[in-house]
């Protein structure tokens, strides 16, 4: 602007936006903005761009163009845009996707909740992941094992080089923990004779709870760590340093959710008489989570489900078509049965659970939150009676050997 104007700072708030987008309208790349862009992006010729909208900046210039009065605050009609917005967002983001994304291979499953992204190696996928994640829906990505180094992550593998060290495995029956060196936890993985017995004599259900997570892990397994970092799927979003990943650009003074990765490593329940218990309680994770299944063991000795008996179990539940269809696939290694919740059912989910507590004649507590404290596994027969008396249906998805599943954050799950 001319020198003329420099003595008009502007006194109020608005004037100094005003001011700001000005500049902004004009190309300005000088001193005086407010605002640094949150990304910058460059090549390796040194040339940098701004290629990704400011959001704030763009909204000042924006109130700049419309010219809105400086006594008139702008009035955004938030329920009439809602209202606008087609009533099955569904049906409508699919049939969108079916024509602007036909060189990715993908579908719906669980009543068209989940994205299936059947090639892990298609460069476009995070196009239609992003059309997905802004309804706020879980995605299933398969194949991811073949990307990694699979001798890495066999359990006699992890045994071997970290069989001496010590950690938490939690009971999942009766929910005690206790400290242990981490090879008893593997000898018994895949050989019931070697796992430990419970008061009446059953074979425990043992989790090995996120060991080693976070630093620990980059520190303690630096192979493992770079295999499963160049495996991970949708790297701009799972990436840490992916470009549409929010967390990784978070200035320093912001506090960050713990962003892993940790190993959570558990038995399966077909060696257990009881199959209406889970590994992981209901609960939310407080961040986005991308879970891989990096490795299934098949369980030997007695007691223990068949193959055939294992897919019969997971043919009871309620499965989606093309769920049942990856079933019958000989290639394919189920190894975990996830049953997933909106976050906009926390509340009806909640009150049902302290509703069959006190059913239960069990102390529910004022301040006592179920999912927060995850004191539940919810089995089939009260995932029954969550849907007919609150109208709660469940997800249900098998992960296969080598799935990712990426829930959004606030996405009830248990596994």
């Amino acid at each position: 602007p001319p020198a003329s104007q420099n003595n008009e700072q502007g006194s109020t708030l608005r004037d100094l936006l005003t001011t700001t987008a000005g500049k902004l309208r004009l190309g300005s790349t000088d001193a005086g903005i407010a605002f640094a862009p949150v990304y910058s992006t460059g090549t390796a010729s040194g040339k940098s761009g701004r290629t990704m909208p400011n959001i704030l900046d763009d909204i000042i210039a924006s109130v700049v163009e419309n010219k809105i009065p400086p006594n008139r605050a702008p009035k955004i009609n938030v329920k009439s845009e809602i209202k606008d917005e087609p009533k099955d967002d569904r049906k409508c983001i699919q049939d969108d996707c079916s024509k602007r994304y036909s060189d990715i291979q993908y579908s719906w499953i669980c009543d068209k909740h989940v994205l299936w992204l059947r090639d892990h190696k298609n460069s476009n996928n995070w196009k239609l992941f992003k059309e997905c994640w802004k309804q706020g829906r879980p995605v299933l990505v398969s194949g991811m094992h073949k990307k990694m180094n699979f001798s890495l992550w066999k359990a006699e593998s992890i045994s071997l080089d970290f069989g001496n060290q010590q950690a938490d495995i939690l009971n999942c029956k009766d929910s005690i923990i206790s400290n242990t060196n981490v090879k008893e936890f593997w000898d018994g993985f895949e050989d019931v004779s070697k796992r430990q017995k419970i008061k009446n004599g059953e074979t425990a259900l043992l989790k090995l709870k996120d060991w080693p997570s976070g630093e620990d892990f980059k520190a303690m397994m630096p192979a493992r760590y770079e295999d499963l970092l160049k495996s991970l799927p949708l790297p701009e979003y799972c990436s840490p340093e992916g470009k549409l990943n929010l967390a990784s650009h978070l200035p320093g003074f912001f506090v960050r959710p713990d962003l892993g990765p940790r190993l959570c490593s558990a038995y399966g329940v077909a060696a257990t008489k009881d199959h209406d218990i889970g590994t992981t309680n209901l609960h939310i994770e407080v961040s986005d989570v991308v879970n891989i299944l990096v490795y299934v063991g098949i369980a030997k000795g007695n007691g223990v489900l068949s193959k055939s008996g294992v897919l019969k179990k997971l043919e009871e539940e309620d499965l989606d078509d093309l769920l049942r269809k990856r079933l019958k696939d000989s290639s394919e290694l189920p190894g975990a049965l996830w049953h997933i919740y909106a976050g906009k059912d926390a509340d009806k989910i909640r009150e049902f659970l302290q509703k069959i507590a006190k059913e239960q004649g069990l102390e529910v507590l004022p301040e006592h939150d179920p999912i927060r404290d995850q004191s539940w596994y919810v089995n089939r027969k009260l995932r029954q009676r969550l849907l007919e008396e609150y109208g709660v249906k469940t997800c249900t998805v098998i992960q296969f050997l080598g799935d990712a599943i990426i829930l959004p954050a606030g996405a009830l799950h248990q596994v």
